[in-house]
C-alpha cells in the first residue's frame, strides 16, 4: 500500500511538472508575439473549441459570426466569450471537403440586412455548390433564399470552391471547383471550374461575357480553374484577386479578368498525384492566363484577404492567404502593376492549418484553423 501511495504521488507530480513546462513553454513561444516589417506584433488566442471553422464576418467591432463546415453559424461575442448558434439554417450535405463553407455581409448590409453564403446541398442522389442569402434576426436566420443552384452536379465530395467577393458596384463573384472531374474547367456549358458573377439579387448581369452564347452558362466570368479557395475584390483598383489549389505543387495567385481561361487542366505548374509526371500540356499555352504567382511545393491556401487598415501601416495593400498544407499566413507584397515584390510566410512554427482570415473594424488580423482556434494579430500597444 505505501509502495502504491509513493507511485500515486510520483505519477501526480511529473504530471504536474509536465503540465507546468508545457505551460511554460506555450508562454515563452515566439508564436505568442512576431514581427513582420521591422512591427512588433502579438498573436492572441480568443476562442476555441469550433470544428472546422471555414469562414468569418464581423458585425461589429466586438461580435462576429463564425462557419463550421459541418453546418452551423455561431455568433462570438469578443468581449465575454460567449457562443451563440444560429437557429433556421437549410439542410447542409457534410462529407470530405462538404459542407457550409463561406459568408459575407453584402455592400448594403446597413441598409438590407443580406448575408450571403455558399454551401453544399445533396440534389437527388449528387450534390452541389449554392449560393443563398438570408437575413438575421436575434438568433435565427430568416427569408431564406438559393440564389443560384450551381449546375456542378457529381457524386463527388472534393472542390466545391468556394468563397465570396462583391464588387461594391451591385454585382456578387463566387468560384467553384472543377468537382474532381479535370474536364469540367473548360467546358463552359457547366459552372464547375469557374469564377461566377450575379447581381446581388441572384440575376445574371447583362455584360456577363457568355451571355450571348448558347452553349455556355451565363453566370460564368472566368474558366479554367482548378479548385479556387480564396476570393477579394480589391475595390480601390477595380482587380479581383483568387488563389486556388494545383496537384501536388502549382497552387496559383490569379487576377481574375473577365472572359478569360485560366488554363486548367490544360496548362499547369503541378505534378500528378501518383507519379513524378507534369499534369496537362505544359506551363504555358497560348490564349491562357498565367498566374502572378504560383506555389511549389503546394502550401495548400485556404482564404485570401485584401489588408486596408492603417493599424498596421507596413501591410497596407498586401494579400493574405491561409495556408493549410504549409500551416502558415503566406503575406504578399504587390507593386502598382499586380506584380508580386515580396512573399513572406508568418507564423510557421505555430502548426496550425490556417483556413479563414478576417479583418477587424480596428484593423486587427484575425485567422482560424481547421483544429477550431480563433486567433488575432495585433499591435502591441
Amino acid at each position: 500500500m505505501l509502495v502504491s501511495a509513493r507511485m500515486t504521488g510520483l505519477r501526480f507530480f511529473l504530471a504536474l511538472l509536465i503540465f507546468c513546462c508545457c505551460n511554460l513553454l506555450w508562454a515563452a513561444s515566439p508564436d505568442l508575439s512576431l514581427e513582420s516589417e521591422g512591427v512588433k506584433l502579438k498573436v492572441e488566442l480568443v476562442a476555441e473549441g469550433f470544428t472546422v471553422p471555414w469562414a468569418m464576418v464581423f458585425l461589429s467591432p466586438q461580435s462576429m459570426l463564425i462557419t463550421e463546415r459541418q453546418g452551423f453559424v455561431y455568433r462570438l461575442n469578443l468581449q465575454t466569450g460567449a457562443k451563440l448558434r444560429l437557429k433556421n439554417l437549410p439542410r447542409v450535405f457534410t462529407a470530405g471537403q462538404a459542407g457550409l463553407l463561406d459568408l459575407a455581409l453584402s455592400p448594403d448590409y446597413s441598409h438590407t440586412g443580406w448575408i450571403y453564403f455558399t454551401y453544399v446541398k445533396a440534389v437527388s442522389s449528387q450534390v452541389v455548390t449554392v449560393l443563398a442569402r438570408a437575413r438575421l434576426s436575434a438568433d435565427r436566420f430568416s427569408q431564406w433564399q438559393d440564389l443560384l443552384v450551381t449546375d456542378s452536379h457529381n457524386d463527388s465530395s472534393r472542390h466545391f470552391g468556394s468563397r465570396i467577393a462583391f464588387d461594391n458596384k451591385g454585382h456578387v463573384f463566387f468560384g467553384i471547383g472543377d468537382r474532381g472531374h479535370r474536364p469540367n474547367a473548360q467546358d463552359l456549358s457547366n459552372h464547375a471550374g469557374a469564377i461566377l458573377r450575379l447581381n446581388l439579387d441572384g440575376s445574371v448581369p447583362a455584360d456577363n461575357p457568355f451571355v450571348k452564347h448558347n452553349t455556355a452558362k451565363p453566370e460564368i466570368w472566368s474558366y479554367g480553374h482548378r479548385n479556387p479557395q480564396g476570393l477579394v475584390y480589391d475595390v480601390q483598383n477595380n482587380r479581383l484577386w483568387s488563389n486556388e489549389h494545383g496537384p501536388r505543387g502549382g497552387d496559383e495567385l490569379n487576377l481574375i479578368t473577365k472572359a478569360q481561361n485560366y488554363g486548367w487542366p490544360v496548362i499547369s505548374y503541378g505534378q500528378e498525384y501518383w507519379g513524378p509526371l507534369a499534369v496537362g500540356e505544359a506551363t504555358h499555352r497560348a490564349g491562357m492566363q498565367q498566374p502572378v504567382k504560383e506555389y511549389t511545393p503546394s502550401i495548400a491556401p485556404g482564404s485570401l484577404l485584401l489588408y486596408n487598415s492603417n493599424a498596421v501601416e507596413q501591410w497596407r495593400g498586401n494579400l493574405f492567404a491561409g495556408a493549410l498544407k504549409l500551416r502558415h499566413i503566406n503575406r504578399i507584397v504587390l507593386n502598382s502593376a499586380a506584380q508580386v515584390v515580396k512573399e513572406e510566410r508568418l507564423l510557421e512554427a505555430l502548426n496550425e492549418r490556417i483556413r479563414a482570415l478576417a479583418q477587424s473594424p480596428q484593423g486587427w488580423l484575425y485567422f482560424s484553423t481547421d483544429s477550431g482556434k480563433l486567433y488575432r494579430i495585433k499591435p502591441y500597444q
